[in-house]
């Protein structure tokens, strides 16, 4: 059975005009997205790869998502936007099992 994620804005680089820092949203029983804010497709194109894995309990070490730094089996991600070119936000996501 797939359980739910927890999307939170780690930190953005640049200035994204759609998340602040420690906005979050979630995916339910594996599919349903739950916000009650505004979501960015460039955002969402870079967790589709990884959120049914990831629901599913399979290990961020596993995936190469897990932080360095961070020993908290929590997997990162940060969205599709190269704000150097762009001059948008890339934001970096912290993503965990609920």
């Amino acid at each position: 059975m797939a359980q739910d994620l927890k999307i939170k804005v780690q930190k953005i680089k640049g200035n994204c005009p759609v998340y602040q820092q420690g906005d979050s949203f979630q995916i339910k029983s594996g599919f349903r997205l739950n916000s009650t804010q505004e979501l960015c497709l460039h955002s969402l194109a870079s967790i589709m790869p990884y959120y049914t894995a990831l629901s599913r309990k399979m290990s961020p070490e596993e995936l190469g998502l897990a932080g360095i730094s961070e020993k908290d089996g929590a997997a990162y991600l940060q969205c599709l936007d190269p704000c150097e070119i762009t001059g948008g936000g890339t934001v970096i996501f912290r993503i965990e099992v609920e």
